[in-house]
């Protein structure tokens, strides 16, 4: 079967950080296309493009990327198994097999969207695997360093009025108000962000979706973050297109943030 995810193993000294990627991927199973209206599946919005691209630095410096092969579009790998709401703020938020996307437009063709039967086979077959993997490469980490860090890394339009009226900050960091990682991880992490020139918001509007709050826990040394960025600070204005030269510099920006947690986490 093939395996719903792609793994980029460490290239140095392999170092007890793990960056997942959930909402890169681009596929759709060929035997569900027809099921999609033609102009979504012609656009595939809403996914993360080109993140796991922007992160291209990290294998050099020891650290495990996974990341998606399907689009979220077919399940969310950031959702609650149940589409239980990661907010309650009135904002627009899809579930684990949305029918719509962002703007609230449907994604299925009329009759097709996913019954349970469909939900649970899309579960085993591709979320739960994905989970299980990020579990074992983090418990790969304790067990090799004594302590991991999971950070879960997206991208978003720089406006989306379902969700707030406002163009989002630049980065937000988000550890469900400091519950997903100790307060010195935190605090690494936090202050080498802001030590450069992006405006950085903590928890606000986006505080770690589903794969952060589910594996996220400091207390068994099991550290999890979620970095959320705004799309055309390495993409073109159309949002579409990676453009290289800006996601150079969040590169730049971003290599002395794993440098410090590195140390952090040492």
């Amino acid at each position: 079967m093939t395996k719903p995810y792609y793994i980029i193993e460490p290239k140095g000294k392999k170092v007890p950080i793990v960056i997942s990627v959930p909402h890169c991927g681009l596929e759709i199973p060929e035997q569900l296309k027809n099921d999609y209206v033609d102009s979504q599946l012609e656009s595939l919005d809403d996914a993360d493009w080109f993140v796991h691209d922007l992160y291209n630095f990290a294998s050099e410096m020891g650290i495990t990327i996974i990341y998606a092969r399907y689009h979220r579009w077919l399940i969310d790998l950031n959702r609650d198994v149940k589409s239980v709401p990661l907010y309650d703020d009135g904002r627009l938020i899809t579930g684990l097999c949305s029918t719509t996307d962002f703007f609230g437009k449907p994604i299925y063709k009329a009759g097709k969207a996913p019954n349970q039967q469909e939900v649970d086979r899309r579960l085993a077959t591709y979320f739960w695997p994905y989970y299980s993997k990020v579990e074992a490469l983090l418990d790969e980490c304790k067990e090799g360093f004594g302590e991991a860090l999971l950070w879960d890394a997206h991208s978003i339009r720089q406006l989306v009025p379902t969700i707030q009226n406002d163009p989002f900050p630049d980065m937000i960091l988000g550890n469900d108000n400091l519950t997903t990682a100790s307060q010195k991880v935190i605090d690494t992490a936090f202050n080498q962000l802001a030590e450069g020139e992006y405006q950085i918001n903590h928890n606000t509007p986006f505080k770690g979706g589903h794969i952060t709050r589910y594996f996220g826990n400091p207390e068994n040394n099991i550290n999890a973050l979620q970095l959320e960025m705004n799309k055309v600070l390495y993409m073109d204005d159309s949002e579409r297109r990676f453009d290289t030269e800006r996601a150079n510099k969040v590169r730049s920006m971003l290599k002395p943030v794993f440098a410090e947690l590195i140390e952090a986490l040492s």
